[in-house]
């Protein structure tokens, strides 16, 4: 019981700090995910450090992740300082190559390719969000702000989740085929094709809500990338554990492991709903 309590609280505090976040207004917004994508990428330098046999630098890999964050969001509302943020970024990305001529690293190529896989697989989905919530206004000749579509994003994750456990711990005994047993073993097709049913229901009821902001067609399609591209990047996550032998990230959030363990369905489903955004609005 007082583990569940832990837990509770924990999701509810990593709950409310999201949404109140991304709802306030987009500075607050930029800080919370530039923060989070800070946390992450130090959170995985040090898993790779420790479990993976590489040498790198936490704090340099983390601020790169927070530049990048920084030029998408400034690139996405046209600032005029977007060009130097990402050439800031390509210095330490060089840096980061060059630097290892000097380390004497017992395995360099291990350490570049884990370093810029922090950036393209942790640091790049936090970067990508203002993509999803900053658009220009012809009409008033500015960049407007909203909101809903990187919540409804974290929303649709939400009830991804909820709805495979609860759909699997039900049916589970009557539909026992697993999901991928060689990665996730508790996973099962029944509570993933539950999770992915209630989110197409919640996106439906988004879209009432919402007044036609989308046709439902494309609210449903949005749900259904953030279900299997989820699904994918929580089973990622777990091989990438698995394969490391450990059974959590980190130990940043009481009771749910590390901030990995916490966004790790997102690492594949912002990508992905980006590309989807972007085919729909080209036709």
């Amino acid at each position: 019981m007082r583990n569940f309590i832990i837990r509770a609280l924990t999701g509810i505090t990593y709950a409310a700090l999201l949404i109140g976040c991304t709802v306030f207004s987009p500075v607050t917004a930029f800080f919370f995910f530039a923060i989070v994508a800070f946390a992450c990428v130090w959170e995985f330098c040090g898993l790779m450090n420790r479990h993976a046999g590489a040498s790198l630098v936490p704090p340099l890999s983390a601020l790169a992740a927070v530049i990048l964050v920084a030029a998408v969001w400034l690139m996405c509302i046209g600032s005029e300082n977007a060009v130097r943020t990402i050439v800031l970024y390509g210095l330490l990305l060089m840096y980061m190559l060059i630097s290892e001529l000097y380390r004497r690293a017992d395995n360099p190529l291990r350490n570049w390719a884990l370093n810029f896989m922090a950036q393209v697989y942790v640091a790049l989905p936090f970067a990508l969000l203002p993509m999803l919530s900053v658009t220009y206004d012809e009409t008033a000749s500015s960049y407007a702000y909203n909101w809903i579509y990187p919540l409804a994003l974290f929303v649709f994750l939400w009830c991804n989740d909820t709805g495979a456990y609860l759909f699997g711990m039900a049916l589970h005994r009557y539909i026992p085929a697993k999901l991928f047993p060689r990665i996730s073993p508790k996973k099962s097709w029944v509570g993933s094709v539950g999770g992915g049913l209630l989110t197409l229901a919640v996106s439906a009821v988004i879209w009432k809500l919402s007044s036609g902001l989308l046709p439902l067609w494309q609210w449903l399609g949005f749900a259904l990338v953030v279900v299997v591209f989820g699904t994918w990047g929580d089973l990622v996550e777990s091989l990438l554990k698995r394969h490391l032998g450990v059974k959590d990230s980190g130990n940043v959030l009481p009771g749910h492991g590390g901030l990995l363990d916490r966004f790790d369905s997102a690492l594949l489903a912002v990508p992905a709903v980006v590309i989807y955004f972007l085919l729909v609005q080209s036709y």
